[in-house]
């Protein structure tokens, strides 16, 4: 797994331009990103939301438009969208969430993500959204959770829920669990 981006300074995209025809960034990215992953063998690519400006519609389009094209060409296994930087607090704001990013990304790479003790949903509200998003017909083919050095401490008690849920789950095959360092 490969790490972009930093919670240290912003990074602004308000120098890209977003016209018709006008790719030049988001063609020389792809090509960065899938050289980066084939030349050292990456099993994935980790591109940080947290810090950038909400309604930034320019990162947005460059995300969005990076993103398509690797995951057409099986570059992008998941998308896991950080959920917990949203600060929804209950199931039901959880699921239309993730309703909204799964339009925004394909719904079948999109990943449900909690952070140990931090933003957004908490406890056992995360699996009880996770229950209502495959009752609204969606498939959950994996968590994201971070972090494994705050999950030590309760045993993985989230990682372990998770597997459960998982294995558990009517509809999903193939599913994985991934934890952040």
């Amino acid at each position: 797994m490969e790490y972009i981006g930093a919670t240290g300074l912003p990074v602004t995209f308000d120098a890209v331009p977003i016209e018709d025809g006008i790719d030049f960034w988001i063609s020389n990215a792809f090509l960065s990103l899938k050289s980066i992953v084939e030349t050292y063998h990456l099993d994935g690519v980790d591109i940080h939301y947290e810090s950038f400006r909400r309604h930034n519609e320019s990162f947005a389009y460059c995300i969005g438009e990076l993103i398509t094209p690797h995951k057409n060409q099986s570059v992008i296994d998941y998308v896991n969208y950080q959920f917990y930087t949203d600060k929804v607090k209950n199931p039901r704001d959880k699921m239309e969430r993730f309703r909204l990013r799964a339009m925004q990304f394909d719904a079948d790479k999109l990943l449900p993500s909690y952070k140990m003790n931090g933003r957004g949903i908490q406890g056992d509200a995360f699996f009880d959204a996770l229950s209502l998003e495959e009752e609204n017909g969606f498939e959950v083919y994996g968590v994201m959770i971070f972090s494994a050095d705050a999950s030590s401490s309760n045993d993985y008690y989230y990682e372990r829920k998770s597997q459960a849920f998982l294995l558990n789950s009517t509809r999903s095959m193939g599913c994985e669990v991934f934890s952040n360092y």
